[in-house]
């Protein structure tokens, strides 16, 4: 990583900042110093410009529309390779020789299953509540149920517990909807893969066979690849954040998901489909998409454009050609909601408003779509994303407490509140 300087000027005084450049993307200005030299702050709400970190795992163009995980493109990775590859590239930074891949799988299939006692702990649960609250509460749970891999200066602890989280989500996820339901948990099957093992602890029932269709498995795999991970989201900064503390990987983990469950972030596959019902039929497409166009309306098309990319998200690609994919095997022909998003989406490729300002359908649109025709309920996709977005979690954490350079995240502020005022007692108080 090469390093040059740049000039700043304060108050007619000269500050030195380093100018650090990455691999690939924009350099940055290190600011680390400049409070010191100045005795000033910088002001960036959202640290939508603020590098908070160096990273290897994760590079976003959003303007050319480019998503790469460890220098791999996202649409390689989804067609040709399958979630756990995923998973050993984001953390150990290589893709895996055949025989690594064959104990990675191995090994995690052989941490699926979670504590028995587990069971229990979901009976406290009221039976309508929400799936991502129970996943909340259940992962940073697993820190008094696995206390033997909390010791994050550990590596091989580390290491423990980053298996048992990428094993044990998908279970956990599976015993959140059947409880949601009113169904019995479905214990995993060691002669599965990762994600059809998964489909069948959701979907099967003690009373008869489940067969996994195999097009359902890879379209839900693949959903898993394009979550995996996606730079220093909310959710990831949460992790980051959380972990700078010391916290315990089970702590920092049920924080992230606490972050994906706002309708800005992980909900936004949910809210698409909420506004696809509050369409209705194909037939009132256009007066939406005229309110839409209206700024004075306070109507706004989930699902399309995407506050990083710029240019059409490269996962929407993959997800585009996935959804149809499912709704041919599922032969999905009639159903209503799935006809104004498909019509909905082939006016917003070709309408000029759309095209203009970029507004392309983004992957929540056709996740949300996708899922729903496997027979998720929408409550159930933030829990998915979640489910996906572990391993990239994991990833960060790890990253983070392996930097020499971390220190106990704390973001400063502008104070705009009053200036410093002596107290005086109820009796003088006018």
């Amino acid at each position: 990583m090469s390093s040059t300087t740049s000039t700043l000027n304060v108050d007619s005084k000269s500050v030195e900042l380093a100018v650090k450049a990455g691999t690939i993307g924009p350099s940055v200005v290190d600011i680390s110093k400049l409070y010191g030299q100045t005795g000033m702050f910088t002001y960036d709400p959202g640290f939508t410009s603020t590098a908070a970190c160096e990273s290897k795992i994760t590079y976003i163009d959003g303007d050319e529309g480019i998503l790469l995980y460890r220098g791999y493109p996202i649409e390689q990775l989804a067609e040709h390779g399958d979630f756990l590859e995923t998973c050993y590239l984001l953390l150990y930074g290589e893709l895996p020789t055949a025989a690594q891949k064959a104990d990675f799988d191995y090994r995690v299939t052989r941490h699926t299953m979670v504590h028995d006692q587990m069971n229990r702990f979901f009976q406290g649960f009221r039976r309508d509540a929400h799936p991502m609250a129970i996943m909340v509460a259940c992962v940073g749970a697993l820190s008094a149920f696995y206390h033997d891999s909390t010791d994050i200066s550990d590596p091989q602890q580390r290491m423990i517990a980053s298996m048992r989280m990428i094993a044990k989500m998908p279970t956990l996820a599976a015993m959140a909807y059947k409880y949601s339901i009113g169904q019995p948990f479905v214990y995993p099957q060691n002669d599965l893969d990762y994600t059809s093992n998964f489909l069948r602890m959701c979907f099967a029932v003690p009373c008869e066979e489940y067969k996994v269709n195999p097009v359902l498995s890879r379209a839900l795999d693949r959903i898993f690849i394009l979550h995996a991970d996606h730079e220093q989201n909310a959710s990831t900064s949460t992790v980051r954040l959380a972990g700078s503390s010391g916290a315990n990987p089970f702590a920092c983990i049920a924080a992230g998901i606490a972050c994906l469950w706002g309708p800005a972030h992980g909900g936004a596959n949910e809210a698409a489909l909420k506004m696809l019902e509050e369409i209705g039929t194909p037939d009132r497409i256009p007066h939406y998409i005229a309110k839409a166009k209206d700024k004075n309306d306070p109507f706004r098309l989930m699902g399309f454009g995407h506050r990083v990319y710029k240019n059409y998200d490269p996962r929407a690609r993959i997800m585009q050609k996935t959804t149809h994919e499912v709704l041919n095997e599922l032969g999905i022909k009639d159903d209503p909601l799935l006809d104004v998003a498909v019509e909905l989406e082939q006016i917003a490729l070709k309408d000029e408003y759309f095209v203009e300002k970029k507004l392309y359908p983004n992957i929540d649109f056709y996740s949300g779509i996708t899922l729903k025709a496997m027979g998720f309920p929408t409550s159930m996709f933030t829990v998915l994303f979640a489910l996906a977005r572990t391993v990239g979690w994991i990833a960060q954490w790890s990253e983070m407490i392996e930097d020499p350079s971390q220190r106990i995240g704390r973001p400063r502020q502008l104070y705009i509140g009053s200036p410093k005022r002596d107290y005086v007692t109820v009796a003088q108080r006018g």
